[in-house]
C-alpha cells in the first residue's frame, strides 16, 4: 500500500493468529479455492495461462457444491481456480504433446484461443503449500490467505466490464486511451480507500465493535477536500461516481473475507430529482435510508490483512499488545498517542503477566519528568493504577514524598479506603492540579469536558489563579492560557489570562 512510511495509526485490537486462521478458511473465495486444489489431479487440464479448460469448470462447479449448468457458478469455480493458482495451493505441469485424439485436441484449442489463452495444454496439481493448509500453524494460513487477497485486490482494480465496453472502438479492439486506465494509479485510489476505512474503524470504537460505515461517508472521504463545511454540486457528483466504483470492488472484495458489505439499493439508481415533491430540500437521513446507499464493515481477517499490508509499506500500524514484551517507559510513551479505550487495553495487556508491586514501580519511574509529556504519562500512569490490585500499595506509598507522584498516589490510596494517607500541602495541590489539566490538553485539547473540569477545580479553590501562576511546573503558563480561552466564566477566563502572563513572566 502507498502511504507516508512515518505516518502511525490508531492501535487495533485483533484476535488470536488461531481465530483469524478459522476465519481465513471458510471466507467462501479462500475455502473454494482450497478444495479445488484438492480436487486437481492427473486430469486436470489448464491453458498456456494456467486457466482451467473450459470444459472441464462444469466439473469444477460440481466440486465446490454448485450447480454445474448455472454460468455464475461456473465464473465461481474459474474465480476460485484462479485464487488457487495465485496462492500456490495448486501448480502447473508441462504443457501436453500432441493429442492423440485430433478432434478433440482441435475442440481444446479452440476453447483456449477463445479464452484468450495459448491453445497449448498443460497439467495442474495440487501444490506443496496445500499441506500448511490442514498441518501448518495458523500464520502459515494467514500467510497463504494474505497472498489471496493481493490477487482479489490486483483484480478490483482492473476496469469492470461497463468500462470496457465503453471502450471499445468500432472494430471491436479495446482502445486503452478512450478507456483512461493506469495500473498503478487504480490500485493506489482502492489502497488509498481501504486505509480510510481502516483509519476509521480503529479510530472509532463504535465501527470498530461491529459498526458499518456508511458508503458516502467512505467515497467524500476520498474526494471531498477537508475543510469544506458545504460539498459543491461538481464534489457531489463526484462522490456519487466513486461510490458506485466502490460498489462494484466491493462486491469483489466480500468473498475473500476482508469486508461484510451491504450493496448500494439498485432502486435508488432508478430514481431521479424529478421524483422529489415540489420545493422539498435536503433533509436528514434515518438509518435505514442511509444504509440503503452501501453500508461496509472490516471484518476482524479485514483489518489484519490491511494491518499486514500497511505494515510491509513502511507503515506504523501498531496494534493492542504490542507492548506486553516492553518496558514501561515504552508503554507510557506510545499510549500518551492511543484513544482512551485503546490504552487502557493496551495496559491492561502489559500488567496481566507481571508482578503487581513491580510493575507499578514501573511504571511509577516513567511517569517522572519535566518534559512536554511528562502529564500525559503520569496522566496514562494513573489510568494503569485504577486497574492494579492491593499488590501496588507499597509501590504507591513509596512515592508519597515524590513531588511529581506524590499527588497521584495520594489519590490512588484515598480511593481505596487506605488508612494513614498524609495530607497533601497546597503546593502538591495545586501542582497536581496544573499536571491534571496539562495532561488532558495533551490529550485532547477539544473535548467538551474540559471546560467543565476547569469551572470545577477553580470552584472547590478560593483565590486558584493567584496561586496558580507561582507554581512551579514547566506547563503553568500553557494551563492558564488554556483557561484564558476555555474557561466558561468570563470573570475567570480573564483572571486566567493575567495569571498566565505573570507565570510567563516568572519563566526563564
Amino acid at each position: 500500500m502507498s502511504a507516508e512510511p512515518r505516518s502511525t495509526l490508531p492501535p487495533v485490537r485483533l484476535p488470536s493468529d488461531a481465530e483469524l486462521a478459522r476465519d481465513a478458511l471458510v471466507a467462501p473465495l479462500f475455502a473454494r479455492a482450497v478444495r479445488l486444489a484438492r480436487w486437481a489431479g492427473p486430469g486436470t487440464r489448464v491453458d498456456g495461462n494456467g486457466e482451467l479448460d473450459r470444459a472441464q469448470l462444469p466439473e469444477a462447479a460440481a466440486a465446490l457444491g454448485l450447480d454445474p449448468a448455472d454460468a455464475d457458478a461456473r465464473a465461481d469455480a474459474s474465480q476460485a481456480w484462479r485464487t488457487a493458482l495465485d496462492t500456490g495451493l495448486v501448480e502447473l505441469t508441462e504443457p501436453e504433446g500432441p493429442e492423440a485424439d485430433g478432434a478433440e485436441a482441435g475442440r481444446r484449442e479452440a476453447g483456449a484461443a477463445e479464452a484468450g489463452g495459448t491453445g497449448e495444454f498443460g497439467g495442474a496439481t495440487a501444490g506443496e503449500d496445500l499441506a500448511r493448509v490442514g498441518g501448518g500453524a495458523p500464520a502459515e494460513v494467514l500467510d497463504l490467505w494474505l497472498s489471496a487477497l493481493d490477487a482479489v485486490l490486483a483484480d478490483a482494480a482492473v476496469p469492470g466490464l461497463d468500462d470496457l465496453v465503453d471502450a471499445l472502438d468500432e472494430g471491436g479492439t479495446i482502445d486503452f486511451d478512450r478507456l483512461d486506465w493506469n495500473p498503478q494509479r487504480e490500485a493506489d485510489f482502492l489502497d488509498g480507500v481501504l486505509a480510510n476505512l481502516y483509519l476509521l474503524t480503529v479510530a472509532d470504537a463504535g465501527v470498530e465493535r461491529g459498526g458499518a460505515v456508511p458508503l458516502p461517508v467512505l467515497a467524500a472521504s476520498m474526494v471531498v477536500p477537508d475543510g469544506m463545511a458545504r460539498p459543491t454540486d461538481a464534489a457531489l457528483e463526484q462522490v456519487s461516481d466513486v461510490m458506485m466504483r466502490l460498489d462494484d470492488q466491493f462486491r469483489q472484495l466480500e468473498p475473500i473475507g476482508l469486508v461484510e458489505y451491504r450493496p448500494v439499493d439498485e432502486t435508488l439508481m432508478a430514481q431521479t430529482d424529478d421524483e422529489e415533491p415540489a420545493g422539498a430540500g435536503p433533509r436528514e437521513l434515518d438509518a435505514e435510508e442511509v444504509s440503503r446507499y452501501g453500508m461496509v464493515r472490516l471484518t476482524p481477517l479485514g483489518l489484519y490483512g490491511l494491518r499486514a499490508r500497511m505494515r510491509e509499506a513502511g507503515i506504523t500500524a501498531p496494534a493492542v499488545g504490542d507492548l506486553a514484551d516492553k518496558g514501561a517507559d515504552a508503554l507510557l510513551d506510545a499510549v500518551c498517542d492511543y484513544p482512551e479505550g485503546a490504552a487502557q487495553a493496551e495496559i491492561g495487556q502489559w500488567l496481566a503477566d507481571r508482578e503487581p508491586s513491580g510493575a507499578v514501580a514501573e511504571l511509577l519511574a516513567a511517569a517522572r519528568g519535566s518534559d512536554h509529556g511528562a502529564p500525559l504519562r503520569r496522566l496514562r500512569c494513573q489510568q494503569a493504577l485504577a486497574s492494579a490490585g492491593e499488590g501496588a500499595e507499597p509501590a504507591v506509598r513509596a512515592v508519597l514524598d515524590d513531588p511529581e507522584l506524590g499527588g497521584l498516589a495520594r489519590v490512588w490510596l484515598a480511593e481505596r479506603g487506605a488508612a494513614d494517607v498524609p495530607a497533601p500541602n497546597g503546593a502538591m495541590v495545586y501542582w497536581l492540579t496544573v499536571d491534571t489539566i496539562a495532561a488532558q490538553l495533551a490529550a485532547d485539547a477539544q473535548a467538551v469536558e474540559l471546560p467543565l473540569l476547569m469551572e470545577s477545580l477553580t470552584a472547590h479553590h478560593t483565590g486558584f489563579f493567584d496561586q496558580a501562576w507561582r507554581v512551579d511546573h514547566p506547563a503553568a503558563g500553557e494551563v492558564l492560557e488554556a483557561m484564558g480561552r476555555l474557561h466558561p466564566d468570563r470573570k475567570a477566563a480573564k483572571e486566567a489570562r493575567k495569571a498566565a502572563y505573570k507565570a510567563r513572566s516568572r519563566q526563564p
